[in-house]
């Protein structure tokens, strides 16, 4: 069933969406060289009990995963891209790090992502990152009333491939509110025009992802991390975004975010 959330709802919403905003940006800050994801999942653990929060991951059992996932926040490290299990590792020089966030306060979701490099950036992977940075700018546009989901999908496509990334389609965004998946699908590539009509009310996370050259997936066996299947680099952004009568609104925006300038 797809919730159209009010307008006092949204802005619930958009109260967790600030603290999941605060934390990714602190993970961008510390994670450096020297510094264990575990490190990082502590000091995350320790910002979701000063807030009040309650973690979407804990626990969390879905058919994709080999559950239940014991941790705060997903940690993917070079190939790896989606659901990273943090682990008992230390972060190199040129690392791609991607963190994903999803809590809830008072009863509402909100689902963010972004990739990091640490240390010495290398161009491909800044490239890279940019890609998903602007296919997420591109959905977040095309999220408008009287639109249709398939608008959202294409533009993620083109932006991907104007940059010349595969696209895989088996994960993508997803409808977020009282629960963090809730129903929806948003896949990263699709056609303009088809599929749902947009309305005023509607809360999707978007999140486009993208290996340098492969479509395809593997998983570790800790049956969560989900890696590239030829072992390419990987990046992932993902905002929860709202659509209302006046257009997007970006529930996980951080501070001094800005859009990124295209250099394809």
């Amino acid at each position: 069933m797809i919730e159209i959330k009010t307008p006092a709802e949204i802005e619930r919403m958009h109260v967790t969406g600030r603290f999941v905003a605060e934390v990714l940006t602190e993970v961008g800050r510390i994670a450096d060289v020297g510094v264990n994801l575990m490190d990082l999942e502590h000091h995350v653990r320790g910002m979701i009990k000063r807030r009040g929060a309650e973690s979407c991951y804990w626990d969390y059992s879905p058919s994709f995963g080999e559950g239940p996932f014991r941790n705060v926040i997903c940690l993917s490290v070079n190939d790896a891209v989606l659901h990273g299990l943090p682990h008992d590792y230390v972060l190199r020089d040129g690392d791609v790090l991607t963190a994903d966030f999803a809590v809830m306060i008072d009863g509402w979701a909100a689902d963010s992502a972004r990739t990091v490099i640490v240390g010495t950036p290398a161009e491909e992977d800044q490239r890279i990152i940019r890609a998903t940075e602007e296919a997420l700018e591109a959905a977040i546009e095309a999220a408008r009333a009287g639109n249709r989901l398939g608008d959202i999908s294409a533009a993620i496509g083109a932006v991907a491939e104007a940059y010349g990334y595969p696209v895989n389609t088996e994960f993508g965004g997803h409808g977020i509110g009282r629960t963090m998946h809730e129903d929806l699908h948003v896949s990263n590539k699709g056609r303009p025009g088809r599929g749902l009509k947009l309305r005023p009310g509607l809360t999707l996370a978007l999140e486009p992802w993208f290996a340098r050259t492969t479509d395809r997936i593997i998983y570790d066996e800790d049956g969560w991390t989900i890696r590239s299947a030829d072992g390419s680099r990987t990046a992932h952004s993902e905002h929860t975004v709202a659509i209302t009568e006046d257009g997007p609104l970006v529930l996980t925006r951080r501070e001094a975010e800005e859009p990124p300038v295209s250099r394809k």
